[in-house]
C-alpha cells in the first residue's frame, strides 16, 4: 500500500507540474524582502563616504565608512567596507567592494570563481598614482586615476560615487555607480537570541543563518537612448522602464534561474538563465556597458524619466547630460562590477567577452539543422524518422533523444527494451554524416543500484541540505540528489563519466544536452533548490544559485573533451546559463509555446543572448508546448533557419510534427527553409568564427550594424545575420503584407530575386507563403554552398558560390573561414581565412590566415548583383584564362523572378590567392 501511494503522489506531482506556468508558485518583488527593502530606499539615502585612498598592488584602494554612527536599524553597527578599483586594457574598469576580512565577519562572502578568464587578468594596468582634487561642479573631493588615453576613472569621496569620464568630450560622464545615492550593503551577522531571520514562502522556510546580506546600488548610463541585455526574459529587446511615473505596480527584471513551464511573453519575469550585463546605446555618444559578477538572485529596475524629480537638485547630477538610471539589487555576494566604455556596440560586446571569454567554436554539424522530440520512442522510431528525411530529400544533421531513452531516468543508461543496440543505431546515423544527442540532467536518481548515485553518495559529492545531509528533492526520476558542481573535484569526476567505458553504448558521434539545470526541483521553493542548502566552501545555495547550471554545463563539456582526448570540439546544449556559458556550448530559450506571440518574442530573446556573449542560441521551432497550426509551423521554420541554433522540438503530449506530416506543399516550404540554412552554412560558420575571435554575435540587432540610425534602436522584429543579411519575420497569421525597414543609405537586394530596395526606408511587401523577407546588404560578399546533401558532413568537398552585392561605389567585401569542422587544430593555425574584395571591376581573394591549412574546395559560381552594364567575359588570374559571364538565377530555391550576371565554372581553388577581372 505504501509503495502504491508513493507512486501515486509522484504521478500527481508530475501531472500538476506539466499543466502550465502558475504565477503563485513564484515570488514577486513585494514577496522578496531584499527587493522590497531596496525599492523602498529614497535617493540620497546612502551615508557612506570614502576614506584612506591609496595605491596598493597596482590598484586604487580605500575604505567606505558610514558618516553616521548607526545604519537604518539602530541596533546594527556599520563596519567599514573595503573598496578596490582596477584598470585593464581596452578601458575596462573593475570595482570590488566587500566586507573587511580583518574585522572578522562571520564568514567570507561568496565570490564567483571560474568565470573571469585568466587572459583578462593578465591585461591589468598597474596604477602608479591618482590625483586628489576638488571637483569643479562643487560636488566635493574626488580621486582621479588613469584608465586609458581617452578615459579616466573617478571616485568621489562624499557622497560616495564611482564614474568614468571621457577626455575627448570635456570630461563628460559615460557610466556611474551611486550617483543617486542608493548604495546599500547589508553585512553578515552572528545570530543572537531572539533574532528571527527566517523567510517563508508558501510551505517553505529559509533559515537565513547569517541574516539579511543583500547589496543594492544605482547605475547610470549617460547619453543613452535605450538599454538592453540582462537576459533571460521574454520581452522586448529595448528594456522598458519598470519604475517611475505611472509604473507603481510594475515588477523589476528578475535574474533567478527557474524552470518555468509555458512562460508568458512580454514579461520581466526571470527564466532559465541569468546574465547581469546591461548595454546602453544612444545616437549622440554610442554604447557603454555594465556587468556585475554575482550569482545570487538579482532584481533590476530600469527607472523611467522623472522618477527622481524631487531630489535631482540635491544629488547634483549632470544637468545637461541625458541619462538612463537603473537600480541593481542582489540577495547576497559581493560587488564585483565592470564598466565598459565602448564607444561602439561591438566594442562593448568585445570588452565584455574579454572578461568572461569568447564563445566556443562549434563543430560544423552543430550549426546545421537538429530534429528533436520528447521522445522518439525506440530504435525503430529513430530509423523511420531518419529514413523519412531521406525520402523527402530534407537534410538534417542531428537526431535527439529525451529522458525516455534511459533506464528509469538514470542518465548514462539505455532502456534495454526500447534501445537494445544504441551503438549500432548511432553508427547508422554516422554513416550518413549524422549525429545523435542524448539528454543528461543534474538530478541523480536515489537508487542504490545506480552506479552514479552509489559513487556520489560514497564520496559525499551531493549538495547538502541546511542540516548537512544529502539534499533530497524531486525531479523526473522521483527522489533525486544533486551533484555539488561548484566543487572542481566533483566536476572532474563528472567529466570522467562521459568516457566510453562509463557511458556504455555511447560512440564518438554522440553529444549531450543538459536540461533542468537551473536546478529544477519539483517540490522545492519556486520549483528549485532551497536557498539555505550548502555547497563546497561553505557557500549557501542562495549565493551561487544562478551559476549552478553553468558549472554543470562546464563539467559536461569538459567530459566530452576528455572523451575525445582533447581532439574533438564538444557540443553541449544547456538550458540554464550564466556569464561564461558561451565558452562551453549552446543555449536555447526553453519551454516556449506554439503561439504567434512566442514566435515574435523569440527574436528579441535571441538578440539579447547574443549581445551578452551567448551567440550560439535558438528557440524551439514550432513551440515546445501545444500544437501549432500549419501556417505558424511553416513561418517558424522560415525564421528559425536564421537562428544561430536551429532545432525543432516538441512536448510528448503534442501531435507528431515532422516536416512531411502537413501535406506536400507545406513540406516543400519547410524543406526550402531548411535548405536556406544549408545553403548558408559557409556564411554561418564564418560568423561563428568571428564570434569565437571577437565575441561579436552571429545574430545582431540592426543598431549594432547601423549605430546612428535611430529607427533601428527599438526594432526587434528584424535582425541582422552577420553584417550582410537582414531577416524580417512574419508574426501574424494570414497576413497579406509585411512592412520591412531597411537601414542605411545603400540599397538592399532580395536574396531570392536580386531585386534592389532603397536603404533608409520602410517597404511594404507582399507576404509570400514560400518565404519570409530577407535581404543582402549592398557592399557585402556572402559565401554559399548550393548543392543539397543529406547532411552538412556530406557537403565537405562541395564547391562554393560567392554572392557579390555591389554598393553605389561598385564595391563589396566579405570573408570566408574554413577549417576541418571538428577539431581544435584551428587554434594552432590550421584554417583558411579568406578576405574577398570587389573593387574597380576586380574580384580578388587572399588568405589572411597563417597558411597552415589547405582545402580541396573550389569556386563554382560567382553571382554579381548590382553590376552595371552587360559584361560578357571575365579574366581569371594568375593563369590569364577567360570565362563567360551569363545570366543565371540568384538562387535555386522556389521561383526566382530575376537573374543576375553569373560567372560559372571559374575553377578556382579555394586555398589559393586569385583574382577575376570583369571585362
Amino acid at each position: 500500500m505504501g509503495k502504491a501511494l508513493y507512486f501515486f503522489l509522484i504521478l500527481c506531482l508530475f501531472v500538476d507540474y506539466g499543466f502550465s506556468w502558475k504565477k503563485d508558485e513564484f515570488r514577486n518583488c513585494n514577496q522578496t524582502p531584499f527587493c522590497k527593502r531596496a525599492r523602498s530606499r529614497k535617493p540620497g539615502s546612502c551615508s557612506l563616504v570614502v576614506t584612506n585612498v591609496a595605491i596598493a598592488d597596482g590598484d586604487l584602494v580605500a575604505k567606505l565608512e558610514n558618516n553616521q554612527d548607526k545604519s537604518e536599524s539602530e541596533e546594527i553597527v556599520a563596519k567599514p567596507l573595503v573598496i578596490r578599483i582596477s584598470a585593464y586594457q581596452d578601458s575596462v574598469l573593475r570595482l570590488r567592494i566587500d566586507e573587511d576580512q580583518t574585522l572578522g565577519p562571520p564568514k567570507k562572502r561568496f565570490e564567483v570563481p571560474d568565470v573571469i578568464v585568466p587572459e583578462f587578468l593578465g591585461t591589468k594596468l598597474w596604477l602608479q598614482r591618482f590625483e586628489e582634487e576638488k571637483n569643479e561642479d562643487g560636488s566635493g573631493i574626488v580621486s582621479t586615476f588613469y584608465l586609458s588615453d581617452g578615459y579616466e576613472g573617478v571616485i568621489r569621496h562624499d557622497p560616495f560615487e564611482v564614474f568614468v569620464t571621457e577626455k575627448a568630450r570635456n570630461g563628460k560622464k559615460v557610466l556611474s555607480l551611486n550617483s543617486n545615492g542608493l548604495f546599500d550593503f547589508e553585512q553578515l551577522r552572528e545570530k543572537k537570541e531572539g533574532d528571527d531571520w527566517e523567510e517563508r514562502f508558501r510551505s517553505h522556510t529559509d533559515k537565513r543563518p547569517y541574516g539579511p546580506q543583500s547589496i543594492s546600488f544605482d547605475v547610470s548610463f549617460y547619453d543613452a537612448d535605450f538599454v538592453y541585455g540582462i537576459p533571460e526574459h521574454a520581452s522586448s529587446l529595448a528594456l522598458k522602464p519598470t519604475r517611475g511615473p505611472d509604473l507603481e505596480h510594475s515588477e523589476p527584471y528578475r535574474l533567478f534561474n527557474l524552470d518555468v513551464f509555458e512562460y508568458l511573453h512580454d514579461s520581466p519575469f526571470g527564466l532559465y538563465g541569468s546574465i547581469p550585463f546591461m548595454l546602453s546605446h544612444g545616437k549622440s555618444r554610442g554604447s557603454s556597458g555594465f556587468f556585475w559578477l554575482n550569482a545570487a538572485e538579482m532584481q533590476i529596475d530600469v527607472l523611467a524619466s522623472g522618477w527622481d524629480n524631487e531630489l535631482e537638485s540635491v544629488l547634483k547630477l549632470p544637468s545637461q547630460q541625458k541619462r538612463i538610471d537603473t537600480l541593481w539589487m542582489s540577495e547576497a555576494g559581493v560587488v564585483d562590477a565592470f564598466f565598459f566604455v565602448g564607444p561602439g556596440p561591438k566594442d562593448v560586446v568585445r570588452q565584455y567577452t574579454t572578461v568572461t571569454g569568447a564563445p566556443a567554436m562549434p563543430q560544423l554539424f552543430a550549426t546545421a539543422y537538429h530534429q528533436c522530440r520528447w521522445n522518439y520512442r525506440d530504435e525503430e522510431d529513430v530509423s523511420n524518422v531518419d529514413a523519412k528525411f531521406d525520402e523527402y530529400d530534407i537534410p538534417y544533421d542531428v537526431l535527439w533523444l529525451d529522458i525516455e531513452h534511459t533506464d528509469g531516468k538514470k542518465y548514462f543508461t539505455w532502456d534495454k527494451l526500447l534501445f537494445p543496440n544504441p551503438e549500432e543505431m548511432q553508427r547508422k546515423l554516422a554513416d550518413k554524416g549524422r549525429h545523435m544527442v542524448t539528454i543528461v540532467d543534474p538530478h541523480i536518481k536515489r537508487d542504490d543500484s545506480y552506479f552514479i548515485h552509489k559513487e556520489a553518495t560514497e564520496q559525499q559529492y551531493y549538495v547538502k541540505d541546511s542540516n548537512g545531509n544529502d539534499f533530497d528533492g524531486w525531479c523526473w526520476p522521483g527522489a533525486s540528489s544533486y551533484l555539488d558542481v561548484a566543487n572542481p573535484e566533483i566536476r572532474s569526476w563528472w567529466a570522467d563519466k562521459f568516457s566510453y567505458n562509463n557511458y556504455v553504448g555511447s560512440t564518438p558521434s554522440l553529444y549531450i544536452w543538459n536540461d533542468m539545470n537551473e536546478p529544477s526541483v519539483f517540490n522545492g521553493p519556486e520549483v528549485s533548490m532551497p536557498r539555505d542548502a550548502l555547497h563546497y566552501g561553505d557557500a549557501e545555495h542562495r549565493e551561487l544559485h544562478n551559476a549552478y547550471g553553468y558549472y554543470f554545463h562546464m563539467a559536461t563539456a569538459d567530459g566530452l573533451v576528455k572523451r575525445g582526448e582533447g581532439k574533438d570540439r564538444p557540443f553541449v546544449l544547456s538550458r540554464a546559463f550564466f556569464p561564461g556559458s558561451q565558452r562551453y556550448g549552446a543555449v536555447w530559450t526553453g519551454d516556449n509555446t506554439a503561439e504567434w506571440e512566442h514566435l515574435r518574442v523569440s527574436v528579441p530573446m535571441i538578440l539579447s543572448l547574443g549581445l551578452t556573449g551567448l551567440s550560439f542560441s535558438g528557440a524551439d521551432v514550432g513551440g515546445f508546448f501545444g500544437n501549432p497550426d500549419t501556417e505558424l509551423l511553416v513561418r517558424w521554420y522560415q525564421l528559425g533557419a536564421y537562428y544561430p541554433f536551429f532545432r525543432a522540438h516538441a512536448h510528448h503530449d503534442t501531435k507528431r510534427r515532422e516536416p512531411w506530416l502537413f501535406g506536400e506543399r507545406n513540406m516543400i516550404r519547410i524543406r526550402d527553409a531548411i535548405h536556406v540554412r544549408y545553403m548558408l552554412l559557409p556564411y554561418f560558420y564564418t560568423l561563428f568564427r568571428e564570434a569565437n575571435a571577437t565575441g561579436i554575435p552571429v545574430a545582431r540587432p540592426l543598431w549594432m550594424e547601423f549605430p546612428f540610425d535611430e529607427k533601428a534602436f527599438s526594432n526587434d522584429e528584424a535582425f541582422m545575420v552577420g553584417n550582410g543579411l537582414l531577416v524580417q519575420g512574419i508574426y501574424t497569421e494570414r497576413v497579406k503584407h509585411v512592412s520591412v525597414y531597411l537601414p542605411g543609405s545603400e540599397p538592399w537586394y532580395n536574396t531570392r530575386t536580386g531585386t534592389a530596395y532603397k536603404g533608409g526606408a520602410t517597404h511594404k511587401l507582399e507576404a509570400l507563403e514560400d518565404s519570409i523577407p530577407s535581404f543582402q546588404r549592398a557592399g557585402t560578399i556572402i559565401p554559399r554552398k548550393d548543392r543539397f546533401r543529406r547532411s552538412s558532413t556530406q557537403m565537405g568537398n562541395d564547391p562554393y558560390t560567392l554572392v557579390v552585392a555591389l554598393n553605389s561605389s561598385n564595391a563589396a567585401q566579405g570573408e570566408l573561414y574554413i577549417d576541418d569542422g571538428k577539431s581544435f587544430e584551428f587554434q594552432k593555425g590550421a584554417f583558411l581565412h579568406l578576405h574577398l574584395t570587389f573593387a574597380n571591376g576586380i574580384l580578388s581573394s587572399s588568405n589572411i590566415g597563417p597558411q597552415k591549412y589547405t582545402s580541396p574546395g573550389t569556386i563554382d559560381r560567382i553571382i554579381l548583383i548590382g553590376l552595371s552594364g552587360k559584361p560578357k567575359t571575365a579574366l581569371v588570374k594568375p593563369n590569364n584564362r577567360k570565362v563567360d559571364i551569363v545570366m543565371g538565377p540568384v538562387t535555386f530555391l522556389g521561383s526566382s523572378s530575376s537573374a543576375a550576371p553569373t560567372i560559372r565554372k571559374p575553377d578556382l581553388n579555394i586555398s589559393e590567392n586569385w583574382s577575376i577581372k570583369v571585362l
